[in-house]
């Protein structure tokens, strides 16, 4: 059987020269790819108690939803701003080249609801950061944060330092 970041498809010098882009489109395309990672997470977190997963767009949805189905538990979606219908809540957040904002429905997260939060990976950190901001700000506590890949050379754990991190797979470069 293969390991998981075998999956991962790396293109060298993208978006630009010295990035080495990890694309996940290469995971998702293999059903035993695809099946590994999920259970791979959910390995991961085990032992932790929550109540509700949230995924950020898109690719959170790509991964939270099936561990959600699994476990038994609801599924909550972060968008980009002005893709949620109902009243919502935002947070905008650093990008390396901008900005972007994120929202979450307003009755989405009760109080005291323990929160995991899924995502495909974690870089820098503004996303997740972002994600714990507008969960917390809804009354919910985040006990975890759970993502397939972690470029560790960016950095991104510093920004959530005192939460839980667990990666599928943690790539220690840009």
């Amino acid at each position: 059987m293969k390991r998981l970041e075998e999956y991962v498809r790396s293109i060298p010098d993208f978006p630009e020269e010295g990035i080495i882009f990890r694309d996940v489109t290469s995971v998702l395309q293999d059903a035993e790819g695809l099946k590994l990672a999920i259970d791979t997470m959910q390995n991961l977190i085990q032992d932790l108690e929550y109540d509700v997963i949230a995924g950020a767009e898109s690719r959170g949805f790509i991964f939270g939803t099936p561990i959600a189905y699994n476990m038994g538990k609801p599924f909550v979606l972060i968008r980009k701003k002005g893709k949620l219908p109902c009243e919502t809540m935002e947070k905008e957040y650093e990008l390396e080249y901008g900005t972007a904002t994120v929202e979450i429905h307003k009755d989405a997260i009760k109080h005291g609801q323990k929160v995991l939060l899924v995502d495909d990976l974690i870089a820098t950190g503004g996303t997740t950061k972002a994600m714990i901001e507008l969960v917390e700000a809804l009354g919910g506590e985040v006990v975890g944060v759970l993502v397939l890949m972690e470029l560790a050379g960016l950095e991104g754990r510093k920004k959530i330092d005192g939460y839980r991190l667990d990666a599928a797979i943690t790539y220690e470069g840009k």
